[in-house]
C-alpha cells in the first residue's frame, strides 16, 4: 500500500494541494500549514493557474526537492492530452517517489493502467456520461476525482447543486472521490464536503492564488476547519 492509499484510509479529510508551479518553495509553504499532499504536473497547460508545464526531463531535480521535504503522498497530471503522456516518462515516476496519477478519463492512455507501483486516479468533466462509472473500479483505479464544475463557472461560491453532485459520485461510482477547488471552496465549506464523504479536498490555484503567502493562507484556514471535525 503506498503513501496515497494509506491517505484514502484515514478517518479524517485529507488536504491535498496542487501546485501552481513545479516549485520547491511552494511545496514548502504548503506543507508548513498542513497539507497532507501535494500535486505537481508536466506535459499539460493548466487552465485555473495559466501555467504551462514541460516534459519530465525538466523537472527531475524540483521533483527530488520537494519528495525529500515530506512523506505523505506525491501526485502527478502526467499530460494534457492522449499523446502527450509517454510511456518511459510514466516508468521512471515510481523512481521519483511519486506515488499516483490524475488525469482526466478522455486523457488516459489504455498503458497507464499498467503500472502497479502507481496508484491512478481519473477525473470527469461537466459533460461525462456517469453510467460509465460503473465499471470503472474493475480497471483497477484508487480514486475518482469529480472535475464537474463547467470552466467558464471556475472561481464562484459552491452551490447545493454542487454539492449533490459530489454526494451522488460518492454514492453511485464505487471509490473514493476526489474534490478539486474549481469553486471557491472557504473553511465554511468543510463541514458539507465532510458530510457528502469526500475521502479529499484538493486545492489550487483557484483558491490558493499563485504565490506562497497565498498558499499558506488557504491551507492554514483549511487545515484549522478540517481539524475541528
Amino acid at each position: 500500500m503506498n503513501r496515497f492509499q494509506q491517505a484514502l484510509t484515514r478517518e479524517k479529510l485529507q488536504l491535498f494541494v496542487s501546485l501552481p508551479a513545479n516549485d520547491a518553495g511552494l511545496a514548502q509553504a504548503a506543507l508548513a500549514e498542513g497539507a497532507d499532499g501535494l500535486k505537481v504536473h508536466m506535459n499539460v497547460g493548466h487552465r485555473a493557474s495559466g501555467s504551462h508545464f514541460g516534459p519530465l526531463s525538466g523537472y527531475l531535480d524540483v521533483f527530488a526537492q520537494i519528495r525529500s521535504l515530506f512523506d505523505g503522498p506525491l501526485g502527478i497530471v502526467p499530460g494534457g492530452s492522449l499523446d502527450s503522456v509517454k510511456p518511459e516518462e510514466i516508468e521512471a515516476l515510481p523512481g521519483l517517489g511519486v506515488d499516483f496519477t490524475s488525469i482526466y478519463a478522455f486523457h488516459m492512455p489504455s498503458f497507464l493502467l499498467r503500472y502497479p507501483k502507481l496508484s491512478r486516479t481519473f477525473a470527469i468533466d461537466s459533460g461525462f456520461d456517469l453510467r460509465l462509472l460503473e465499471g470503472a473500479g474493475t480497471f483497477g483505479v484508487e480514486a475518482l476525482e469529480a472535475s464537474v464544475i463547467p470552466g467558464d463557472e471556475y472561481g464562484t461560491p459552491l452551490s447545493f447543486a454542487d454539492l449533490l453532485k459530489y454526494r451522488w459520485l460518492v454514492q453511485h461510482s464505487g471509490l473514493p472521490v476526489i474534490v478539486p477547488s474549481q469553486r471557491k471552496i472557504v473553511p465554511a465549506d468543510v463541514p458539507a464536503l465532510i458530510d457528502c464523504g469526500i475521502r479529499v479536498l484538493l486545492i489550487g490555484a483557484v483558491v490558493t492564488g499563485k504565490d506562497a503567502d497565498g498558499i499558506r493562507r488557504a491551507v492554514a484556514e483549511l487545515r484549522n476547519e478540517i481539524d475541528r471535525h
